[in-house]
């Protein structure tokens, strides 16, 4: 009969058998909550009464058999063939007689006095039935010098009839009342078989902790997890959703019954809302009640006050609810919360609940404004995938069609900042219910937002045509595409220093960048880029995070960072692995595909532009820029036939949404380059002839990539002053890269026209400034057979009568020194030879120490490129 934490109760039990087998009746109350051992005790004393030779009469009365009379008589007189039952039980019972409780006590006294004693037994009286009570009562008070020990088990949350009976028994002489608690931290230790001293560690702690020292609840932890001792004193892992644990949290409910259920449930439901008060509001019930089923779930160490001691627990009391119940008890909790002044976000948690799967959704315009307000609470907290659903939710439950199109656009606004597909998807489902204002046009309070989104997700002929069939006074003729190009640096970077990245803010300001990147100083868009990307981790904003770090790549392409372009080009598409199918995608892959080529790297830039392109992208900016990255990489490759009609195709839709603007998408100088590596100049040249004639063309990039090109259809001796004037403006746009390439066109076109050395070295100066791009293939077209590990490529020997030591200078050391001897900054230096200001001061070190002199003041002016010889 040994039960952990229990001695001294089974001592009082043991003494009690023993007092009635000397000669006298004794009564014992076990009191205590479910699981805590009630069940166990009686049994072991019943299993101890036998042994002694005890006459054991026992019952088990259940909820389910309370309207039967004298159900747990029958049960004490089928118990043992010895007893003769009373005669209304013998019969199939009826109300209770005098003479019937008679005669079941005057067998009891015979029974008792043939044997050692009687141990009549009853389990879970609470659940007796109301004519089985009486007999007991009778028992209690007229067999008090019989040998009967009465042993009678309750739970701490019984009815109101209940307390009656118990008091009943506490007024006979012999009485004793037993409460069973919940076991001990050491009394864990000492159940596992660990130390004593171990009450404090893992995993003791962690058992008694979840459990709440509960017997029945510890059993199953220790079912679940093992009792071994953990060898590193580790914390043991949380029980499972349908484990044993959970499971015996739902049998302690059931054998509580409804008492225990109801408060138990509500308590899951509010969870941190909970309070006595709500529950019994939520429940209909009375506060007695309610107090009494809470003290019964603490006792039970379910509950910690209204509070659960594990989230298994908590799930354990809401699984029996079908859904239906559940749903309608959140509908419930969310007008009590309301009632009580609670906050949108706790409200409209209860309303998205009420909406689980298989219910059917309603709710009322107070409603949606509650989940209105709670989406824009939780985006404050930066959980913008929590604010789709409440947002989601209350679109559903809309009635009003002006209110459903601002809710959608707000959804699309939302899930951009994690999923630009999404976004994606909500933009479109808003364009498709946008209702019509006056005269068939869009209503007008939703198009400036929806443009802006659109514009963002590179859908500007959808935007164009928005904005025309608005009454708000908007030149028909200009497209948001113009719109976004034509900004000037100035404007764009006062939007960048003034907004803060918001949900509104994002969709300008990515504008604002990419303005500046087509601007005549995308340098300026490489800090901002690199900020908002910051901030969009700060705000746990991946898609965020994408956006502009896919502007970053193309800022850092544009001025010839391919390294720079590669890795952040990636980093945009790593922010999003799940974002396939997203036109946004387009952008940071057209990226990619473009450095790589520069780069050299065909096989990975095969990868990403051998994948098929869906047509409904070609719809969008980002998946007309991929067609033309994907056109670069076939020309790269040689494939100059499918390279010309990618950028035919990028072309005719262009021209479809009335936004061919080449600052942006240069498709005809493109097509000229297919053309000239097909042999076709003519071709090449109306195409540029036409670019050249375009407002855009007195941009420097896109004047300086036309003029390269029209260099190359031209004769051969227009070529050198159109190349000079390519690279001056190339220069002034920034583009290292194109730059190199407009040099290394001069420096061939120098060797043909007979000026060999200048050539050459100008040959050179574009294959350093290639290498530098680390543009691997320009660097091959330029000088296939020069070796990328050693970028000077060359040695120096000293002129004729030369003794300056200047011959002993490498050529970009000479270059610096030269123009640094004609009074030139480095930061001037650095725009000229296109170097960096570090590595102008690199070289300007190099250079005194080989001359042996102290500052630029002391450089000979005699330093000319044409005193050394390049081999």
């Amino acid at each position: 009969m040994a039960l952990m934490g229990r001695t001294s109760a089974i001592e009082a039990l043991v003494t009690a058998l023993e007092d009635c087998t000397a000669g006298g009746s004794r009564i014992v109350w076990i009191e205590g909550a479910t699981g805590c051992g009630k069940s166990a005790l009686a049994d072991a004393l019943a299993e101890r009464a036998a042994a002694d030779g005890v006459v054991v009469l026992s019952a088990v009365a259940c909820a389910a058999e309370r309207g039967l009379p004298l159900g747990v008589v029958r049960q004490l007189v089928h118990s043992d063939g010895l007893f003769t039952p009373p005669a209304a039980a013998a019969h199939g019972g009826a109300p209770s007689r005098v003479e019937d409780m008679q005669a079941f006590c005057a067998a009891l006294r015979e029974l008792g006095a043939d044997h050692p004693a009687v141990l009549l037994l009853v389990d879970d009286v609470e659940h007796a039935d109301e004519e089985s009570l009486r007999h007991l009562e009778y028992i209690a008070r007229h067999a008090r010098s019989a040998k009967v020990l009465m042993v009678v088990t309750g739970s701490l949350h019984a009815d109101d009839r209940y307390p009656v009976f118990v008091t009943e028994l506490m007024r006979q002489p012999h009485f004793r009342r037993i409460r069973l608690g919940r076991l001990s931290p050491a009394d864990v230790a000492e159940m596992l078989g660990h130390p004593a001293g171990d009450g404090e560690s893992e995993p003791v702690a962690g058992l008694h902790r979840i459990s709440g020292g509960n017997p029945l609840l510890l059993r199953a932890l220790a079912e679940e997890h093992g009792t071994a001792r953990s060898a590193d004193g580790a914390a043991l892992p949380a029980p499972a959703p349908a484990g044993p644990f959970a499971r015996a949290v739902a049998t302690c409910l059931h054998r509580g019954g409804p008492a225990a259920t109801g408060p138990a449930q509500a308590a899951a439901l509010l969870g941190e809302q909970a309070t006595p008060a709500r529950i019994a509001r939520l429940l209909g019930l009375g506060s007695p009640a309610v107090d009494r089923g809470l003290h019964a779930l603490e006792a039970a160490g379910i509950l910690d006050g209204t509070g659960f001691r594990h989230p298994v627990a908590r799930a354990a009391a809401l699984a029996a609810l079908e859904p239906q119940q559940l749903a309608e008890l959140h509908r419930r909790a969310a007008k009590v919360v309301q009632e009580d002044g609670g906050s949108a976000t706790d409200i409209a948690a209860h309303l998205l609940a009420a909406a689980a799967d298989g219910v059917p959704r309603h709710g009322s315009a107070a409603d949606v404004d509650v989940l209105r307000d709670a989406a824009e609470d939780v985006l404050a907290r930066d959980d913008a995938p929590y604010a789709e659903r409440l947002l989601e939710l209350a679109h559903e439950t809309c009635g009003d069609d002006q209110l459903r199109v601002a809710l959608r656009i707000r959804l699309a606004q939302i899930t951009g900042r994690f999923s630009p597909a999404a976004a994606e998807r909500h933009l479109t489902a808003s364009l498709e219910a946008l209702p019509a204002g006056g005269a068939g046009r869009p209503a007008g309070e939703h198009v400036q937002r929806l443009a802006s989104l659109l514009i963002t997700q590179g859908r500007i002929a959808e935007a164009t045509e928005l904005l025309r069939n608005t009454d708000d006074g908007q030149d028909p003729g200009l497209s948001p595409f113009d719109t976004t190009i034509d900004a000037g640096f100035a404007v764009s970077e006062r939007l960048l220093q003034s907004a803060r990245l918001t949900d509104a803010t994002v969709a300008p300001l990515a504008q604002a960048l990419r303005s500046l990147i087509i601007s005549d100083q995308p340098e300026r868009a490489v800090p901002w880029s690199r900020s908002l990307m910051e901030q969009a981790d700060r705000c746990r904003a991946p898609g965020w995070g994408a956006v502009f770090a896919s502007l970053h790549a193309e800022a850092l392409l544009r001025l010839g960072d391919l390294p720079g372009a590669h890795a952040h080009a990636t980093a945009a598409l790593q922010y999003l692995p799940d974002a396939k199918g997203s036109a946004f995608q387009c952008a940071p892959t057209a990226v990619l595909i473009r450095a790589c080529s520069a780069m050299g790297r065909y096989t990975e830039g095969s990868r990403h532009a051998e994948r098929q392109i869906p047509q409904r992208h070609l719809t969008t900016v980002h998946g007309l820029g991929l067609l033309r990255a994907r056109g670069l990489h076939q020309l790269a490759v040689g494939q100059p036939h499918a390279a010309l009609s990618d950028f035919l195709e990028v072309g005719r839709w262009l021209a479809s949404w009335e936004a061919d603007r080449p600052a942006f998408l240069p498709w005809r100088t493109d097509a000229a380059e297919a053309l000239l590596r097909l042999g076709k100049p003519q071709q090449a040249e109306r195409l540029v002839l036409q670019q050249l004639s375009l407002p855009d063309a007195r941009r420097p990039w896109v004047r300086g990539v036309s003029l390269r090109l029209r260099a190359m259809t031209a004769a051969p001796e227009q070529r050198p002053a159109l190349l000079r004037q390519s690279i001056d403006e190339l220069q002034r746009s920034g583009d290292r890269l194109e730059t190199a390439r407009a040099m290394a066109e001069l420096g061939r076109a120098l060797q043909a026209d007979g000026s060999a050395s200048k050539g050459s070295a100008m040959i050179r100066t574009a294959w350093n400034l290639a290498k530098e791009c680390q543009a691997i293939a320009l660097c091959r077209e330029i000088l296939p057979d020069a070796p990328l590990s050693d970028p000077s490529r060359e040695r120096t020997v000293p002129a004729p009568g030369d003794t300056s030591g200047a011959g002993r200078l490498s050529s970009s050391e000479q270059r610096v020194a030269t123009l640094a001897a004609q009074g030139l900054t480095n930061r001037e230096i650095s725009a000229k030879l296109y170097l960096t200001v570090s590595t102008v001061e690199q070289h300007l070190t190099r250079v005194y120490r080989k001359l042996q002199i102290s500052c630029r003041g002391d450089l000979p002016m005699d330093l000319e490129l044409g005193g050394r010889v390049t081999v």
